[in-house]
C-alpha cells in the first residue's frame, strides 16, 4: 500500500522454552498469587455486594495440588491474623478444585475498604501457603449528596465577523468545554480522603493542580439512560491544610457528542451539553469528616479547550486559559455560579472494569517535510490513541493542525476519504508562551500517520503517539518460527488493543466506533487468550443487557443508538448468547450465565415465537449474513437457522450449568428439532458408487463451516461434508471464500477434522484473500476487508473500508490452540483439564503462554533435525493431555525417561503418528522422533483423521504485539 512500509521485523520470541526436568527436592511449593476480586486486582470502589474473590495458583514442584482453602476477609489487616476473629471466615473448605469463593459474611458497608487473606493447602502440607489483598465499597446504596452541575448553556455569546486565525478551522457546532472549580479549607489535617465522580460526557479532575487517578475518556460509554458509572479515587495525598481546590473539565464524548454514521443523528444522542457528579468524602485526623459536592456554590467559566469531541478533534486555544484557575489562590469573582441540572442518582453504578488509559508511547519511524511548515509522521504502528507535540517559539494566534490518517494515497498524503464524516482534526493556537506540550484529553483517533501543519521544524523528539485503551492486562503470548506468522499476531494484538476503548469497538478511526455484536462474539475466543478480558466483558455485557428491545431481543450495537440497525440480526444478536457461555468456559465463573440467562433463553424463545417451522426467516432484522464474505453468498436462512440451533444448544447448556433442569430438556429438545429442521431443509445426501456426498444449500464455504462447527449434521455424514469443504477450500488456491462468521471457523473446522494442512495453508498464503496479503503491503493491523487496498485496484469503497478491524483477526485463536496447541478439552472450564495438541505443519517451532484463571499455562515445541521436543507447564489444580506428535510412538520419552518411569505420566492412547499422556500440574518435556523439515507426510485422507480437535464453542479471536513499541 502507499506509504506502508513492508519491511519484516521479527518479534521477540517468548520466553525461553520451557523446562521439563522432573523438579529438585526443595523447589518452591504451591502458593497462591494474583488475587482478584471481581476479576480486578484490588479494586478501589466496587458496589457488589457479594463480590468473587479469586486466586491463581502456581508451584515448582510436579502434583503439587490444592486440596483445601480458607477465605477470611476483615476490615483491617490486622483482623486476618490468626486467632483473630475475622468479619467473615469460611473455615477450611475441602475443594481441590476452588480458585475462588464468593464473598457471604454480613453485608459490606459503603465506603468501607476490606482486607482478605485465602490460605491454600496442598496434599500432606499441615501449613498453607497465603496471600493477602484489599478491596474497597464504592457509595453502594448511600445517599448522594451531589448535584449534576455544568457551566449555563443558554447564554449566546456576542459574535462579530470571523477573524483569519480566530477560529479552528471549524468548531463542528461544539460548544467549548467548561471548566468548574470549588475551594475548600482544612485545619486538621487529612486521614482519608475518597472522590467519587462521574460525567454526562467526559471529565478531568484537578485537586490542588494535580490529575486524579490515570483514567482517559471516564467515565466509559454506556447507555446513560440506563446506567452512568462512576470512579472512586484516593486523594489523600493531594488534599493539604489550608486552601484547597478541587476543579474539573467536563468535555461531550459519548452523551452529547458525535457517535455514530447515522447522518440524521448525528450526535447527542443521549444530552446537550456535559455535567459533571462529584463528591469529596474527607476524613480528619481528629476523625470528623467534610463532604465536598458538586452544587451551586462551584464557579464555573469555559477555557482553553474550545472544542472536543470524540470524531472531530480537539482545539485548544491558549489564549483563552486562564492561568492558576486549578490552584488555591485564584481569583474567580469573575466566574459565574454553576447550574444545577437535577440530583437524580438513580442510574449511578460502579464501574465493573478498568478504565481506559493511556498503554504506550509510540515514537516515529520517520517524518517526511511535505511543505515549509507542514510534516506527515510515520509511527510505524496503526493505533487507537492521540498525539503529544512539544511546540517552541510559536507567537500568539499561531495555529497548529494535526490531521491524521491510517495510510497514505498515492502522492504520499493523508488518506481520509474512510475516515467519512470524522475530521480526526487536533487544533492549537498558541498564547506566545516560549514552549508548548500540546496533548488533546477528550478525544481519540485512529491513525497510523499525522499531517502537522504550522510548525517548521519537526523532529523526532518533539512528538509521540500515545496509544489509548481499555486498561485489560495482557495475559497472553505466541510465537514462532515463521516471522509473518508472527507479524499476524502482533497486527492482531494490536487490532484489539485499538479496538477495546470502553466498549469493543469495529474499528477506531471513522463516524462509527460501535460496539457491534458479532465482530466481538467470533473475536471472543481470541481476545480471551490475549487478555484477561473478564471485568471488560463483564461491564459490556450489561451494556448489551441495557440494548435488549422491548420484546426481549438482542440488538445488533451496544451500548444502543436510536436508528442503528436495531433488531438483532442472525450471528449478531446470537452474541449475547455466545459471549456469555465462552465467559464461563473461559474464568469458571457462573454469575456470566446467571446474569444473562434470562435475556439468553427469551432470544431462543423470540426467534421460535416468529418461526414456528424452525428455519429462521422472519424477525431477522438487517439480516448482514456472512458479513464482506468475497465469494458466493451464503443463503442467509442457513446462516441464520444454524445459528438459531448454536444458541438454542447453548442456552440448554446453560441451565444445565444452573441447574435449571426443566428448562435445560426444553432447550435440548429445541436444539435437537432445530438440527433436524436444518437437515431436512438445507442438507442433501446422496449415494455415489457406497460414498456418501453432501451438500449442504449454497455449497459454500461458510454453509459447511457452521453445519460442522455447531453440529449440525448426522455423524455419518460429517466426513464427506468436511470432504466438500475441503474441495471448496483447495479450489483455485487453497484461499478463504469466507466473511466475518466463517472466518473465525475455518481454521478450528479444517483442523478438527483432519485438515490441518489445509488450515496451514492457508494461514501461509499471501495473495488476497488471505491473512498475509495486508501484511505484505504495509498493514500492522487487521484490515475489515480481505481486499481494503490492491495494486490492482487500489482503495476499495471509503464508506466502509476500515484498516483497522479484528474480526477477521479471528485466526489468533487458532494460533495459540492449534498451531501451538494451548487448549482445554471440551468440558472444561477455566482450564482445569488442558488438552495439548500442536499442529507443526511446516514451522520449525511455536510456543504460546496464557495466564489462565488457575495459573500459568504454556506450551512450547521445536524441530531438531529428527526429532521433536514438546515442553508443557500445567498449573496446580489441573492435568493436561499431551498429544506427542511422532513418526516412532516407541521414541517418546519425557524429561529423558521411558514414560512409564516418568513421573506423574500416564499413556492414555499409541498410535502410528502420536502418543497421547495424561499429567499432573507441573513442568513437562517430551521428546520424540520425527520427520525432519522437508520430509513431511502429506495431508491425513478424511478416512483416517488422527481424532478430532473440538472447535471453540464460540466463534473467533485476535490478538498481537508490536516488536517496536509494545503496550
Amino acid at each position: 500500500m502507499p506509504g506502508s512500509p513492508a519491511a519484516d521485523v521479527p518479534a521477540p520470541r517468548l520466553a525461553d522454552a520451557l523446562e521439563g526436568r522432573a523438579n529438585a527436592a526443595g523447589a518452591e511449593g504451591l502458593r497462591p498469587y494474583g488475587l482478584r476480586c471481581e476479576h480486578r486486582t484490588a479494586p478501589l470502589g466496587i458496589d457488589e455486594t457479594a463480590p468473587l474473590l479469586g486466586w491463581r495458583l502456581s508451584s515448582a514442584r510436579r502434583g503439587d495440588d490444592p486440596v483445601a482453602y480458607r477465605v477470611r476477609v476483615a476490615e483491617e489487616a490486622a483482623g486476618l491474623a490468626d486467632g483473630v476473629e475475622a468479619l467473615w471466615d469460611t473455615g477450611r473448605v475441602q475443594d481441590a478444585d476452588a480458585i475462588g469463593v464468593t464473598y457471604a459474611g454480613p453485608a459490606l458497608r459503603p465506603r468501607t475498604r476490606y482486607h482478605w487473606r485465602v490460605d491454600v493447602w496442598s496434599a500432606g502440607s499441615p501449613v498453607p501457603a497465603e496471600a493477602t489483598s484489599w478491596f474497597e465499597t464504592g457509595m453502594t446504596d448511600s445517599a448522594w449528596q451531589a448535584a449534576w452541575i455544568t457551566h449555563d448553556p443558554d447564554p449566546l455569546p456576542v459574535m462579530d465577523a470571523p477573524i483569519e486565525g480566530e477560529r479552528a478551522l471549524d468548531n463542528y457546532g461544539l460548544a467549548p468545554c467548561p471548566v468548574l472549580r470549588r475551594t475548600f479549607t482544612l485545619t486538621a489535617g487529612t486521614r482519608r480522603a475518597r472522590l467519587y465522580v462521574s460525567a454526562r460526557g467526559l471529565y478531568d479532575v484537578r485537586v490542588n493542580g494535580t490529575r486524579v487517578g490515570n483514567a482517559e475518556l471516564a467515565p466509559g460509554w454506556t447507555d446513560y439512560t440506563r446506567r452512568i458509572q462512576y470512579q472512586t479515587y484516593d486523594v489523600t495525598d493531594l488534599l493539604q491544610d489550608g486552601e484547597n481546590v478541587l476543579a474539573a473539565t467536563v468535555a461531550d464524548g459519548w452523551w452529547s457528542g458525535f457517535v455514530g454514521f447515522e447522518p440524521r443523528r448525528a450526535g447527542a444522542h443521549y444530552g446537550s451539553f456535559p455535567q459533571l457528579l462529584a463528591e469529596l468524602r474527607i476524613t480528619a485526623a481528629d476523625g470528623t469528616t467534610t463532604t465536598i459536592a458538586t452544587d451551586d456554590t462551584w464557579r464555573t467559566a469555559t477555557g482553553a479547550v474550545r472544542h472536543a469531541d470524540l470524531l472531530m478533534g480537539e482545539c485548544h486555544d491558549l489564549r483563552h486559559a486562564a492561568a492558576g484557575w486549578e490552584h488555591p489562590g485564584f481569583d474567580d469573582v469573575h466566574w459565574s455560579p454553576a447550574m444545577v441540572v437535577d440530583r437524580d442518582h438513580r442510574l449511578l453504578v460502579a464501574s465493573a472494569d478498568e478504565p481506559v488509559r493511556a498503554m504506550a508511547e509510540v515514537r516515529p519511524r520517520s517524518i517526511a517535510r511535505i511543505a515549509p511548515d507542514t510534516h506527515i509522521v510515520d509511527f510505524g504502528q496503526n493505533m487507537a490513541g492521540r498525539i503529544r507535540l512539544n511546540a517552541a517559539g510559536l507567537p500568539s494566534g499561531a495555529r497548529v493542525v494535526i490531521r491524521h490518517a491510517e495510510v497514505l494515497d498515492t502522492s504520499r498524503r493523508l488518506y481520509t476519504d474512510n475516515l467519512r464524516t470524522a475530521a480526526a482534526t487536533d487544533v492549537l493556537i498558541s498564547d506566545g508562551r516560549p514552549r508548548i506540550v500540546f496533548e488533546p484529553r477528550f478525544t481519540y483517533h485512529g491513525f497510523r500517520y499525522a499531517e502537522i501543519r504550522g510548525i517548521r521544524e519537526l523532529s523526532g523528539a518533539d512528538v509521540v503517539a500515545v496509544a489509548l485503551h481499555s486498561d485489560t492486562s495482557w495475559a497472553g503470548g505466541f510465537d514462532c518460527s515463521d516471522p509473518d506468522i508472527r507479524r499476524l499476531y502482533d497486527c492482531v494484538a494490536w487490532g484489539q488493543r485499538s479496538n477495546f476503548v470502553s466498549v469493543p469497538t469495529d474499528c477506531p478511526q471513522r463516524d462509527e466506533r460501535l460496539g457491534w455484536l458479532a465482530d466481538a462474539q467470533v473475536f471472543l475466543p481470541t481476545a480471551a487468550l490475549n487478555a484477561d478480558v473478564a471485568a471488560f466483558f463483564t461491564k459490556w455485557l450489561r451494556d448489551v443487557e441495557d440494548a435488549r428491545d422491548p420484546d426481549g431481543g438482542f440488538s445488533n450495537v451496544a451500548p444502543r443508538l436510536v436508528g442503528v440497525a436495531d433488531q438483532g440480526a442472525p450471528g449478531w444478536g446470537d452474541a449475547g448468547v455466545i459471549i456469555p457461555w465462552h465467559l464461563y468456559r473461559v474464568y469458571g465463573d457462573s454469575r456470566f450465565l446467571a446474569r444473562a440467562f434470562d435475556g439468553m433463553h427469551t432470544w431462543v424463545d423470540l426467534i421460535h415465537r416468529h418461526n414456528p417451522d424452525l428455519v429462521w426467516r422472519h424477525r431477522v432484522g438487517p439480516h448482514f449474513s456472512d458479513w464482506l464474505a468475497p465469494g458466493t453468498p451464503t443463503p442467509r436462512e442457513v446462516i441464520a437457522t444454524a445459528y438459531f440451533a448454536h444458541s438454542a444448544h447453548l442456552t440448554a447448556r446453560a441451565a444445565d450449568v444452573l441447574g435449571h433442569q426443566d428448562l435445560a430438556k426444553t432447550y435440548h429438545r429445541l436444539a435437537a428439532d432445530i438440527r433436524t429442521a436444518f437437515r431436512e431443509h438445507f442438507v442433501t445426501v446422496e449415494d455415489a458408487d457406497g460414498t456418501p456426498v453432501v451438500r449442504v444449500a449454497g455449497d459454500t464455504q461458510t454453509g459447511y463451516l457452521v453445519a460442522l462447527a455447531f453440529g449440525l449434521l448426522p455423524t455419518g455424514h460429517t466426513e464427506a461434508a468436511a470432504r466438500r469443504l475441503a474441495e471448496l477450500v483447495e479450489t483455485d488456491g487453497p484461499r478463504l471464500q469466507t466473511g466475518f462468521l466463517g472466518v473465525a471457523l475455518a481454521a478450528p473446522v479444517l483442523d478438527a477434522h483432519g485438515r490441518a494442512d489445509l488450515a496451514h495453508a492457508l494461514l501461509r498464503r499471501t495473495e488476497a484473500p488471505s491473512w498475509l496479503f495486508p501484511l505484505r503491503h504495509g498493514a500492522t493491523t487487521i484490515w475489515e476487508r480481505w481486499d481494503g487496498w490492491t495494486p490492482e485496484t487500489g482503495f476499495r469503497a471509503a464508506s466502509m473500508n476500515s484498516f483497522n478491524h479484528y474480526a477477521l483477526g479471528s485466526i489468533g485463536e487458532w494460533l495459540y490452540r492449534g498451531v501451538a496447541g494451548l487448549d482445554q478439552a471440551p468440558e472444561s472450564t477455566a482450564y482445569r483439564h488442558l488438552s495439548v495438541r500442536p499442529v507443526p505443519g511446516d514451522l520449525g517451532h511455536a510456543a504460546a503462554r496464557y495466564e489462565s484463571a488457575r495459573g500459568t499455562v504454556e506450551t512450547a515445541w521445536t524441530r531438531h533435525e529428527d526429532r521433536i521436543e514438546l515442553c508443557v507447564r500445567v498449573p496446580p489444580g489441573a492435568i493436561a493431555d499431551v498429544r506427542v506428535p511422532t513418526t516412532d510412538p516407541r521414541t517418546v520419552r519425557e524429561s529423558d525417561l521411558d514414560l512409564p518411569k516418568a513421573e506423574h505420566v500416564t499413556v492414555l492412547e499409541t498410535a502410528d503418528d502420536h502418543v497421547v499422556a495424561r499429567v499432573a500440574s507441573g513442568r513437562y518435556r517430551f521428546t520424540a522422533a520425527h520427520t525432519p523439515m522437508g520430509r513431511h507426510p502429506g495431508p491425513t485422507p478424511l478416512g483416517r483423521h488422527r481424532p478430532p480437535r473440538i472447535p471453540s464453542p464460540a466463534a473467533t479471536q485476535p490478538a498481537g504485539p508490536h516488536e517496536e513499541e509494545t503496550p
